[in-house]
């Protein structure tokens, strides 16, 4: 692996499980590192259900071995990581690789694939020794760890949580521990300068804009799953206090109306613009689809307080260290 100066540290809250032990586990899964290499395992509790079905987990275990010289990644959030940690990634979903963390790919980087769809054959070409996914690639483990040792490192808690356990063990993966904890030292002290700011702006309401419908985000009350995290990340992460405590119940699950904003006239919209993260052709812009005469009558309007998200952050990567110091930016820029 080809290690250069990380990137600017970046942190935050503690806790997290992730089981980080030197060497090797009996109930680890296969295929193993080479004979001798110093590992560390992870585990986690991987979703063996199928598509339609109700979730079942069974715990999972695999050895991965440090500072590993070929690495394949097809979470994002674990691009950004690895690469502010000084790593570089051999091979990815090259067509899904934000411009803003293309520069962590080898300059010989291979296509792996698809988001959901991997390219086995050339992927095991490249004999990678870790494979990461997460996310949306969480259901190619199988195919994927027959290949190599291969992680999910999808949301698994909290965001924080989250975030706390992937940049620890990428940094025990990486020999960057002491990089590691100083950039989630300083996510850390970001996201408490976001959450003071947030106190004090009043009420909030989090909104999806896509195909010229809007939905309102919902805070997750501590019940945070991978979907809903997404959803919850501008209250529960970043102190915005909602405007409508139970969306869900104000809104049945539906898309919401000009009126809704009107109606409960929030001081600031925090807009996701998810057709502009994922490229959709034709879309029309989230600023114009609210920039008519019903929005122009709230408070978030009159005031200059509506903020449009850095949408392939909010959206598409969704963690990681420079992505989550993006994300506090944009939290930051309501501040005088």
């Amino acid at each position: 692996m080809s290690v250069t100066r990380p990137l600017g540290a970046v942190s935050v809250l503690a806790a997290a499980a992730v089981v980080l032990a030197a060497c090797g586990s009996a109930d680890a899964a296969d295929p193993a590192p080479a004979d001798g290499a110093q590992t560390i395992s992870f585990s986690w509790d991987r979703n063996v259900a199928g598509e339609d079905e109700d979730p079942v987990y069974e715990p999972t275990t695999v050895e991965v071995p440090v500072e590993p010289e070929t690495i394949v990644v097809f979470d994002m959030a674990s691009l950004d990581t690895i690469g502010a940690l000084g790593g570089e990634v051999a091979g990815a979903p090259l067509e899904s690789v934000p411009d803003y963390l293309r520069e962590h790919l080898a300059d010989d980087a291979f296509n792996a694939g698809t988001l959901f769809e991997a390219d086995l054959l050339e992927i095991e070409a490249h004999q990678p020794d870790l494979i990461v996914i997460g996310g949306r690639s969480a259901g190619l483990w199988e195919d994927l760890n027959a290949i190599a040792p291969t992680v999910d490192l999808s949301i698994s808690g909290t965001f924080e949580e989250t975030l706390e356990r992937n940049t620890t063990f990428l940094g025990e993966v990486l020999g960057a521990q002491d990089e590691a904890a100083a950039a989630l030292e300083e996510l850390h002290a970001g996201i408490e300068e976001a959450r003071a700011v947030t106190a004090d702006a009043g009420t909030g309401l989090g909104l999806m804009v896509s195909g010229g419908e809007l939905s309102a985000l919902a805070p997750t009350h501590g019940e945070a799953t991978g979907r809903n995290a997404r959803g919850g990340l501008i209250y529960d992460v970043f102190g915005v206090t909602p405007v409508v405590d139970d969306v869900e119940a104000a809104t049945h699950g539906e898309p919401v109306t000009f009126e809704f904003l009107l109606e409960h006239d929030p001081d600031y919209l925090w807009v996701v613009d998810r057709d502009t993260a994922t490229g959709a052709e034709g879309a029309q812009a989230a600023a114009a689809v609210l920039d008519n005469e019903i929005v122009h009558r709230t408070t978030a309007y009159q005031e200059d307080q509506i903020v449009y998200l850095d949408p392939v952050a909010w959206y598409i990567v969704f963690g990681g260290i420079t992505t989550t110091q993006l994300m506090i930016d944009d939290v930051l820029s309501i501040a005088g």
